[in-house]
């Protein structure tokens, strides 16, 4: 366990680094480390929630918060990320959608990287139904998979040229925190064996300190588009090992 207290707090570190939460690669652990299937999406969006609370309390106090460009995928995602939460997926069929969730956002942050953190004098209005669709969408995969659904927004809204990089990173950072509360609220709805959350409390402890690590990375130290990248190669070797063991 303790071997994956620090892949854990790695995760959090890289994640939230650029903004994310990290939920899709912690679930993919859980996985790997046969952790009982009935607890561990709540594990996950609970480590995501304690990871970017801080980051959307550090970005937002920097300035970085922009809610014209927020809100609007917000009104999609909520409801959506509560009904995706609420079914229930047979585990097989979870994890071959876990795999597609993070190879995709692997391929998406790799051929995106060059857009973290590179500044532009004018940017893009997103039409509003463009905002409330893309966010239902990511919403629902968000609630089904139990993560947050930030690691699909910020590529998009890089790929959009819709904001700030900062602005993108504290989006992405709120979007994942509201979803992941919303999932979560669905997720502890659900007969679950809750008691045993509690033999994990020293996973969330370390990416809590993950999460700082990576925060100030971002903020102070590391360039994001070296971050994005490396950001990218652990979710893509995250996501082989998973195609590697399901095929």
């Amino acid at each position: 366990m303790i071997f994956l207290s620090v892949l854990f707090l790695l995760t959090a570190t890289l994640y939230s680094s650029v903004g994310f939460g990290g939920g899709s690669t912690y679930l993919a652990l859980l996985l790997l480390w046969n952790t009982p299937y009935t607890i561990f999406p709540i594990l996950a969006l609970a480590c995501n929630i304690a990871v970017v609370s801080g980051n959307s309390f550090n970005y937002i106090r920097n300035g970085h918060f922009n809610k014209s460009l927020l809100i609007p995928y917000l009104i999609g995602s909520i409801p959506f990320a509560y009904w995706g939460g609420s079914l229930v997926i047979d585990k097989n069929i979870f994890e071959i959608i876990l795999f597609a969730v993070l190879l995709s956002a692997g391929i998406l942050l790799l051929f995106n990287f060059k857009f973290f953190g590179s500044e532009k004098k004018s940017y893009k209005k997103i039409p509003l139904y463009i905002s409330v669709s893309t966010g239902s969408v990511l919403g629902f995969i968000s609630g089904v998979v139990g993560i947050g659904g930030g690691i699909f927004l910020s590529p998009i809204l890089f790929l959009l040229q819709a904001g700030k990089p900062r602005d993108i990173a504290t989006t992405a950072s709120i979007f994942i925190l509201i979803n992941s509360v919303s999932g979560l609220i669905a997720q502890l709805q659900k007969d679950h064996l809750r008691i045993e959350i509690v033999d994990y409390w020293f996973l969330i402890l370390s990416v809590v300190i993950g999460g700082q690590i990576g925060n100030y990375l971002n903020l102070k130290i590391l360039p994001s588009k070296g971050l994005a990248v490396l950001t990218a190669i652990l979710v893509l070797f995250v996501a082989l090992r998973m195609g590697y063991k399901i095929f």
